[in-house]
């Protein structure tokens, strides 16, 4: 069903379609926030009742829901997916023992707060946040025990790594579905990410974690896991864990570079084997590839005896916690849908435009506000996404590389101002034994400085191609 179509058929004015806007977004977090409603029911039944209050027949009403959430899906599912299955066999493993030790010989001692956020920000390339932090939390324990130094100096690090990971860089969530919302390539997405992601990791997810860390020396390392986890004896080798790490950012940088310079003329977009080594390039295919691979090295080449119960444990361990992210996901692009098809996102982004916004900060303040109100960065990244979508498809000169700054822009607005709505605040400072306030001034602090910074510099190389 044409979206055009729909929207051109609404009689009602701008100024009424601002208001259902408005008051759609007012009812979407009131039932998160005060009544508690999981955000998936939320986003449909919100995405329902302004369909009918904008004027969707109810003969188009199912076609008008069920459309924008299959297509985000198709795009989203698979690379969540993959990923949450990925992360997952690293971490059964050892491998997350295997890559943080050996960062501690090349590094040292000294440096050990510098090896554990290298190894965070690694190892959060295809695990989420929360999944990554339990991970890390055996040898953040062992090494603040064994050095010193109050569990804040090796914690905070780790932590500002996970958050840049998590906030801006595919495969993860939010920047996933905002890329499938707004139509950039998830490839150039990462581009653009990393160019951003690692200055912002190094100067705040490192430096400004580490300076707060100091403020505050005197948090003992908590009794709440015991021991630290030793490394299995059957452990795989540094080099494997690295391979499976660094083998899908190789394969999507390969579609991202052929693309752009058979774009650019420079080499022929032709032949078997320009589209072989696309296809595979593809995110969904490179993430598929690499788990497979991770499969038989980490899983069917470790394992004595029969494998097969195992991989499916394994698999269903993996996918299970990820389920709730990707049907918020997918909610979250029928909410965008119905903006879209109603007109709604039309009339709102016109608004901002009378405003004199530019469309980068628009999506920026919008993901920090939903953001701020309801607690979750995937929610605020795919909301922030949906309600942008019709003002990013206005402005036509917006393709390619421009696009994946926008999704960025929202991502970083997204992991702003993290309190006690959030569940990563409560996990974080439960797991490290601090006090709401130290919370707020450390782990908000580090996520809110991400999210202004990595905007700084995506609006940066933004201006440089608009």
């Amino acid at each position: 069903m044409d979206s055009n179509a729909l929207a051109s058929t609404t009689t009602l004015s701008p100024v009424l379609l601002t208001l259902i806007g408005v008051g759609a977004i007012a009812l979407l977090l009131f039932l998160i926030i005060r009544v508690r409603l999981h955000a998936f029911f939320a986003l449909i039944i919100v995405s329902i009742l302004t369909a009918i209050a904008a004027g969707i027949d109810v003969q188009e009403l199912i076609g008008t829901l069920v459309g924008p959430f299959g297509r985000t899906l198709g795009n989203v599912a698979l690379l969540i997916g993959f990923g949450a299955v990925l992360g997952r066999m690293v971490e059964v493993s050892g491998g997350a023992n295997v890559l943080a030790n050996r960062l501690l010989e090349v590094f040292g001692e000294r440096r050990a707060p510098f090896a554990l956020s290298v190894a965070s920000l690694c190892f959060g390339f295809p695990i989420f946040l929360d999944a990554g932090f339990i991970v890390m939390l055996p040898i953040i324990y062992s090494v603040a025990r064994r050095l010193g130094g109050g569990i804040l100096r090796y914690a905070l690090p780790s932590t500002g790594a996970f958050l840049v990971m998590h906030a801006l860089v595919p495969p993860h969530p939010g920047p996933v579905a905002a890329s499938g919302l707004i139509g950039a390539d998830v490839g150039m997405v990462l581009v653009v990410s990393l160019l951003v992601g690692l200055p912002t990791w190094y100067l705040v997810g490192y430096r400004l974690a580490l300076l707060l860390a100091n403020r505050h020396p005197s948090f003992a390392v908590p009794d709440l896991l015991g021991q630290p986890d030793a490394a299995t004896e059957n452990a795989p080798a540094f080099s494997t864990v690295l391979l499976v790490l660094v083998l899908p950012l190789v394969l999507i940088f390969l579609n991202t570079g052929l693309t752009t310079l058979a774009a650019d003329g420079l080499i022929a977009g032709e032949g078997v084997w320009f589209h072989t080594l696309v296809f595979i390039g593809n995110t969904p295919i490179a993430l598929l590839i690499t788990t497979l691979l991770a499969m038989y090295l980490l899983v069917i080449r470790r394992t004595q005896g029969p494998v097969g119960e195992r991989l499916e444990r394994l698999v269903d361990e993996g996918l299970g916690p990820v389920c709730s992210i990707i049907l918020i996901t997918g909610a979250g692009g029928m909410f965008g849908g119905v903006l879209t098809a109603t007109g709604i996102g039309t009339a709102l982004s016109n608004g901002l435009d009378a405003l004199g916004l530019p469309v980068i900060l628009s999506a920026f303040l919008i993901a920090i506000i939903m953001r701020v109100a309801q607690g979750s960065a995937t929610v605020a990244a795919t909301t922030a996404a949906g309600l942008m979508a019709p003002a990013v498809a206005a402005h036509p000169g917006l393709e390619g590389f421009a696009l994946a700054c926008i999704v960025v822009a929202i991502a970083a607005g997204s992991i702003t101002f993290s309190h006690v709505n959030d569940s990563g605040f409560w996990l974080v400072s439960r797991f490290l034994g601090i006090s709401v306030k130290v919370a707020l001034k450390t782990w908000t602090v580090i996520g809110t400085a991400v999210g202004f910074l990595s905007f700084a510099l995506v609006w940066l190389l933004f201006s440089l191609v608009v």
